[in-house]
């Protein structure tokens, strides 16, 4: 199963849930009870937390996706220099010396979106996932206050 699929029935299941969890909610709030009604307000909040986690991660997906295709169109995409173990797994050597490599490229400009869109891959290789998250939100933030370039 790809991570895309993976994601779409996660999210289906997410929004399932989340109806289900706002029907028990009206059952419990019908019920008049102070203890019911208590609990039954808080279902009701538990699937808006979970709708607007999907909302944001669909949101940063997308944006993603954008600067790829849009690095993509230049030429600039990273291109997969890693090397592998024979199981297929990426070396950690080979992982940590791209990474210090793109993470300088970052510290040389730090304004431009592109160096740090490689950087979140280079944690994403290395295994760092939050670091990889918090580095491509970064890009993500730059590219979208980036000045529109001219066609002319």
């Amino acid at each position: 199963m790809t991570s895309r699929t993976g994601f779409f029935v996660l999210s289906g299941v997410l929004l399932l849930v989340a109806l289900l969890c706002v029907g028990e909610g009206v059952q419990l709030v019908a019920t008049g009870k102070p203890l019911g009604i208590g609990i039954g307000l808080c279902a009701f909040v538990i699937p808006v937390i979970g709708v607007w986690f999907l909302r944001q991660t669909i949101r940063f997906g997308r944006a993603s996706e954008q600067l790829a295709r849009e690095l993509e169109a230049e030429g600039g995409l990273p291109v997969d220099e890693l090397q592998r173990t024979t199981g297929g797994r990426i070396d950690r050597a080979s992982a940590d010396a791209v990474f210090a490599r793109r993470q300088t490229e970052a510290e040389a400009a730090p304004a431009d979106w592109r160096v740090w869109f490689r950087l979140a891959v280079a944690y994403a290789d290395a295994g760092d996932t939050p670091r990889a998250r918090k580095t491509m939100q970064h890009a993500i933030k730059l590219h979208s206050t980036e000045p529109a370039r001219s066609n002319a």
